[in-house]
């Protein structure tokens, strides 16, 4: 059975394939009698028919291309390699054009060697040398060149010897100087002037600062200190809400005043009257007489806490920021708000006045710090170059400058328009508190500055030399982390510093007495110029 299947499939298939060809030879037929047909009506010369044998013959593609670009191609096929001859006209006059343009300006080179200097140094007249010597004192190409290029006056440079009459002995020529006619600009060459490179200032020796006195008293972080004006007394106050005052030279405690309701973070006590004013977290500024012991003025208008005060030196005015952005400027007497300075973003941190303009500058958490025209009522420069919250302000007591602190650098600021002058750094990108300046007696300046992990830092101002690092240790009871500093000021003599800390204590730092340059010498190394910075 299975044979006989599949002799019925291959007689099938058989029947099938023989169908295919048939019906292909058919297709075939009649493909070549419709080209015949086709082949007889073209166009022939002869009228005679041919017949279509196969597919016509392919044009390469490079023919083609030949055809079509004229033959351009083959013309050029055989030189495009060919460099083209070089004259030498032309290649002595590009150089000859090259040479003048570069190194005109130094073709006039002075004497090298002259009689008054030979009877000084005998050792630079050498005797005469061989034929090589004399080839070697003989103008070479490019002195020519030089030569040829000033002109066609046909004042060709001669070599002279050390007395004029030929050419000087060994390989530096001396060449006589042309002198080219008055008033050509063509030939004037003008050098400019190098400009003087900014010298960086060593710096000066000053004593390293030791702690003096720990005063305790406080039952919260002690955020602030202000030194009376007298020199007598001064105070102190913090998270307890109390403000203390202190006996400077003895360290002990004379008095307390209570009337705030939350934190105390500014005190300014006045030099022209017997006030004592200060700004809490309870959104109030009170005016203290310190002849009464109790407060007789409030100032009403912080939406929020105030954190910074101070007084004009020379108005009867004064200032306040805090956590609402703002910069209200009060009447002491009245009571009365005369500017409210709005245009920072973030919490006020710091104000510093003065006499002369800026008479008001603020440093905000919004990185920006804002000089104040109290006759404009308004902002008039804003220093955006910090880019970390600037918490610290102080300003030079005899210089027209005043620096600002913060995490990225110090920076230094000439007033009254803010000029950038330079930055003071080495605090190791930790958070600034406050800072202070203090001028000594030999006309030199330093910057203190106290930071949040509890480092208090000791720069010379000119140079930026950070002479002294010192870190607070906190005070048995207190957390290991509670040595931040957030306070400091000098007291008038200038010889005390007083800093209210973390650990709920108030320290009073003087210079060593008995430090010496010997004792305590300074490690600095001039620093190498860069474009980017001053120095």
């Amino acid at each position: 059975r299975r044979l006989r299947r599949a002799g019925s499939a291959l007689a099938i298939a058989a029947a099938g394939i023989s169908a295919m060809s048939g019906e292909l030879a058919a297709a075939a037929a009649a493909e070549g009698a419709a080209a015949a047909q086709v082949a007889g009506r073209g166009d022939i010369a002869d009228g005679e028919a041919e017949t279509l044998q196969g597919p016509p013959a392919l044009t390469p593609v490079a023919d083609l291309v030949r055809r079509s670009l004229k033959r351009t191609h083959d013309m050029f096929v055989g030189n495009h390699a060919m460099a083209r001859p070089e004259d030498p006209s032309a290649t002595e006059l590009l150089l000859r054009v090259k040479m003048h343009d570069e190194y005109e300006h130094v073709r006039n080179v002075p004497e090298q060697a002259s009689d008054e200097t030979l009877g000084v140094k005998p050792f630079l007249h050498t005797p005469a040398l061989a034929d090589d010597a004399t080839r070697e004192a003989t103008p070479n190409a490019i002195t020519r060149m030089l030569t040829d290029a000033s002109g066609a006056s046909g004042r060709a440079p001669q070599p002279i010897g050390l007395d004029g009459a030929g050419a000087a002995p060994g390989p530096v020529v001396p060449m006589e100087a042309i002198k080219p006619p008055s008033g050509d600009p063509s030939t004037t060459v003008q050098v400019a002037l190098r400009t003087n490179r900014h010298e960086i200032p060593k710096p000066v020796w000053h004593p390293p600062w030791k702690l003096m006195r720990v005063l305790s008293g406080h039952e919260g972080w002690v955020r602030t200190v202000a030194v009376d004006p007298t020199n007598e007394w001064f105070a102190s106050s913090g998270n307890d809400r109390l403000i203390k005052i202190w006996d400077l030279a003895s360290g002990t405690l004379k008095l307390s005043l209570t009337g705030h309701v939350s934190t105390v973070r500014g005190l300014a006590i006045s030099d022209r009257h017997p006030y004592l004013f200060s700004c809490s977290e309870d959104c109030e500024v009170k005016c203290w007489d310190l002849e009464q012991n109790m407060v007789i003025r409030n100032y009403h208008g912080h939406l929020s806490g105030v954190y910074c005060i101070s007084l004009h030196p020379t108005l009867n005015i004064l200032a306040t920021g805090g956590r609402d952005s703002a910069v209200r400027i009060w009447d002491m007497r009245t009571k009365m708000g005369i500017f409210v300075f709005g245009g920072h973003t973030n919490a006020v941190c710091d104000i510093a006045s003065q006499a002369a303009e800026p008479q008001f500058i603020s440093g905000s958490m919004d990185r920006m710090v804002r000089l104040w025209d109290l006759a404009a009522g308004k902002c008039s420069v804003t220093l955006t170059n910090h880019k970390k919250s600037v918490r610290a302000l102080a300003l030079h007591p005899n210089e027209y400058t005043f620096v600002s602190c913060s995490s990225d650098n110090n920076k230094v600021w000439k007033c009254p328009r803010g000029a950038f002058e330079r930055n003071i750094s080495g605090h190791g990108g930790s958070i600034v508190n406050t800072c202070a300046i203090k001028e000594d007696r030999d006309g030199s300046s330093i910057l203190a500055a106290g930071t949040d992990n509890g480092y208090l830092h000791f720069w010379d101002w000119r140079s930026g030399y950070k002479y002294q690092s010192m870190q607070a240790i906190p005070q048995p009871g207190s957390l290991s982390a509670e040595n931040g500093i957030f306070d400091m000021k000098f007291d008038q003599s200038q010889s005390r510093l007083i800093t209210a800390e973390c650990d709920k204590t108030v320290k009073i730092y003087r210079e060593d007495p008995n430090a010496t340059p010997e004792t305590h010498p300074m490690d600095w190394k001039a620093p190498r110029m860069n474009a980017a910075q001053r120095y």
